[in-house]
């Protein structure tokens, strides 16, 4: 362990450095510059290490170790934007050596596991380990914001049917919620412009700004602010299925409008969804991204819906409401038996390791498992911990990536023995 932790170090933080959320498209860069060479500085490491790899046109790249029946470690090297409220730079890799941790936007989703994943297979192979199967460590780029890395894999190459992401929670993931992203319109006038707020979908809105007159009173009320001409308001970012854990800054600006009533369908269920519950949990909503239109008002929802539900479940409650809405993103849940070989074996790996009686979870976060027909999501997130992914001063520490090393380098090897 002690004779690869130095250089996952090292490496983590030099591919923190790339800002690879997704950017306008150059030749030959459909996620833009930063993700490229993001990429490029993977594949290089993986070439260094002794693996062959291929990058299919900087949509997605590919390690690959042993020969047989392919099996998958799928993983993503772009990341969310870097919100607001960083007191680290957020694109700095910093290696903090007295608190023990590196930070920087992707340490723990998911370039740092990705590093991870690549040095657990560099150390099978130094130990003269021959799996099986073909492990194809398999790295997208426009995971955060589309899955277009994964549509063009499966365009050029063969998508193992088994795998597993480095892109969740421990101890095993054995179902993802459905996933629909909806574009709501509301009508609305008043005397405001620009009104606007939110990164990406799937990350809470911790901005919101307005132009508008500035009332004293209702700014306090609301918690909102006047600056450079504007009203604002800051709340604080999280991943978009777990928005409780992040401070939203639609709502005040909204409420301070005076459009509580789209306040309270966005934030109160006026929709009608949140009773939807099933053994995965309850429907989460999040409306993450606003805009103004020259009619009204755009508003960009997450909703993350029970696992054994069906997306008509969820549209037929939306038609019914009234409002217009169209789909801009969807992914069907993923759902596997709780006593299937690959997440036993998973969740067995786990336990051992860690010496825990942990059992499968389900989550709402959406990872490239359910790009495989046989898939999990594994680690690097632990029950109990703080998690920083999707907000600022995102961190990996150094205890992580040593446990996660050696789950990563176990299961490996009882999967593809």
């Amino acid at each position: 362990m002690r004779e690869y932790f130095d250089d996952m170090v090292k490496n983590i933080s030099q591919i923190i450095r790339f800002n690879s959320a997704e950017a306008p498209a150059k030749e030959g860069m459909p996620f833009g510059e930063g993700a490229a060479r993001c990429l490029e500085f993977y594949l290089s490491l993986a070439e260094f290490l002794g693996f062959k790899t291929v990058n299919y046109d900087n949509y997605v790249g590919e390690v690959t170790f042993g020969s047989g029946k392919d099996f998958a470690v799928l993983a993503h090297l772009d990341v969310v934007p870097e919100g607001s409220g960083w007191t680290h730079e957020p694109f700095g890799g910093q290696i903090d050596v007295e608190n023990k941790r590196i930070w920087g936007r992707g340490a723990m989703d998911d370039k740092g596991p990705a590093i991870i994943a690549l040095y657990a297979l560099k150390a099978l192979k130094d130990e003269g380990f021959r799996p099986s199967r073909k492990i194809k460590l398999i790295l997208g780029c426009n995971e955060e914001s589309g899955w277009k890395c994964i549509d063009h894999y499966n365009e050029v190459a063969t998508m193992p049917e088994e795998g597993i992401s480095p892109d969740a929670d421990f101890p095993v993931i054995y179902a993802e919620k459905g996933i629909l992203h909806i574009r709501s319109f509301f009508p609305a006038t008043g005397n405001f412009s620009g009104l606007k707020g939110g990164d990406r979908v799937n990350m809470v809105c911790d901005y919101c700004e307005v132009v508008a007159p500035y009332d004293e009173q209702r700014a306090k009320k609301y918690g909102v602010k006047a600056q450079d001409g504007k009203i604002v308001a800051r709340g604080r970012s999280a991943h978009g299925s777990t928005p409780d854990k992040g401070v939203n800054a639609i709502r005040p600006v909204l409420e301070y409008l005076g459009l509580t009533d789209i306040a309270k369908t966005l934030f109160d269920d006026k929709f009608g969804l949140a009773h939807l519950e099933d053994e995965t949990g309850r429907l989460i909503l999040s409306p993450d991204v606003i805009e103004q239109g020259e009619d009204g008002i755009f508003v960009t929802s997450d909703i993350r819906y029970p696992a054994t539900m069906k997306q008509s479940d969820i549209t037929d409650i939306l038609d019914e409401t009234g409002v217009k809405y169209e789909i801009v993103h969807a992914q069907q849940p993923l759902f596997n038996d709780k006593d299937s070989k690959l997440i036993t074996t998973l969740l067995g790996v786990y336990n051992e390791v860690c010496g825990t009686h942990a059992e499968p979870l389900a989550i709402g976060g959406g990872t490239y498992a359910r790009a495989l027909k046989y898939g999990a999501a594994f680690g690097p997130e632990e029950d109990g911990e703080e998690s920083t992914i999707h907000q600022a001063n995102e961190y990996i520490t150094f205890e992580k990536i040593e446990k996660c090393f050696k789950i990563y380098k176990l299961a490996l090897e009882r999967l593809t023995k």
